[in-house]
């Protein structure tokens, strides 16, 4: 069982997302364009020390053809993994999880959403703080209750994505 961590920003993530788009244009060469999201991406703001990645694919079905060249990576192929329209790949270093990779069809609804909810956070530090110390707090709560630790998130990560929609960021 994985344990819940959410641990102060480390000004080292941006390096680690920069580190690891440059794997991965290796494999994926300019069929696919890289950005960094999730809560790492968010200067000041508490994360999971997990680096989260988001594709945008131009073919998301060529995309099943990389699966054997990233294994060789370290990445494990999910498939769909319960969201359609998404190929979700994970990579553990010694038994810890270091990255998440979600790969969308270029402009999809879930791209635009991470993308405003990421922008939102970095130009709101007050509501990003907030967003952190919750997740500090369920974390402590639920250390080894994933469905906890997520249900307790979701309301805030809601009314963020709202606010994030009503100030129009891209």
């Amino acid at each position: 069982m994985r344990i819940i961590s959410v641990v102060p920003y480390n000004p080292v993530w941006p390096e680690l997302f920069e580190k690891e788009k440059t794997s991965l244009e290796s494999v994926f060469g300019n069929t696919v364009a890289w950005h960094h999201i999730g809560s790492t991406s968010v200067a000041g703001l508490a994360a999971k020390p997990v680096i989260d990645i988001l594709g945008e694919a131009n073919d998301l079905e060529k995309i099943d053809s990389y699966n054997t060249l990233m294994a060789g990576t370290g990445y494990v192929a999910m498939g769909e993994y319960g969201m359609a329209h998404r190929r979700f790949f994970y990579r553990d270093v010694n038994g810890e999880r270091t990255h998440h990779l979600h790969i969308f069809p270029r402009a999809h609804d879930e791209v635009h959403r991470h993308l405003r909810f990421r922008d939102y956070l970095r130009a709101h530090p007050e509501d990003a703080a907030a967003y952190g110390q919750l997740k500090l707090k369920l974390a402590a709560l639920h250390a080894q209750d994933p469905e906890a630790y997520i249900a307790g998130k979701d309301p805030m990560i809601r009314l963020l994505e709202r606010k994030a929609l009503q100030e129009g960021n891209p």
